[in-house]
């Protein structure tokens, strides 16, 4: 069996008037985050991962964000799009380890509606799926609530091997 570990990370500015999609659920706040999509910062971490497992590049050369066929798009279809390519390579997913890192919202109330979104489109266990988040204590951009970042690790393991 050939095993691949990936790591991805995200980021993106929060502002208002913008929905909060974090891990393909719309959780209520005063801002959202700004991006071409509906800029989920853990589901483009998680795709970044999947695709640098396997050197497919990251989510900007497979979904650029100069290509108006994914202005607004949910990131969901993102991901599945990404599954597609790991399964075509032959791979499957362990599993996923995420952090989240944000002043606000507090998103342990929202972790498993998350696992069991991501879970369904990668075709994975929830418990396969880590999901933390962690603040930085008021310090920089994420602690003025300016933005918030995603860190995401996945391990695959080769389907025919």
């Amino acid at each position: 069996m050939k095993l691949r570990i990936g790591s991805g990370i995200d980021f993106h500015q929060l502002v208002e008037g913008r929905d909060l999609w974090i891990g393909g659920i719309l959780i209520p706040h005063t801002k959202g985050a700004l991006g071409h999509s509906d800029a989920d910062v853990l589901l483009h971490a998680i795709c970044d991962a999947l695709l640098g497992a396997l050197s497919l590049g990251d989510i900007g050369t497979h979904f650029p964000d100069t290509d108006q066929a994914y202005k607004n798009i949910d990131s969901k279809i993102l991901l599945a799009r990404t599954y597609d390519l790991i399964t075509e390579q032959g791979y499957q997913i362990v599993n996923i380890d995420a952090t989240l890192c944000l002043e606000a919202p507090k998103i342990k109330p929202y972790v498993l509606a998350m696992q069991s979104c991501i879970a369904e489109i990668l075709k994975i266990g929830e418990k396969d799926i880590s999901i933390k988040a962690t603040t930085t204590e008021t310090m920089g951009f994420t602690g003025r609530e300016e933005g918030l970042v995603a860190m995401a690790t996945c391990l695959l393991s080769s389907i025919n091997s």
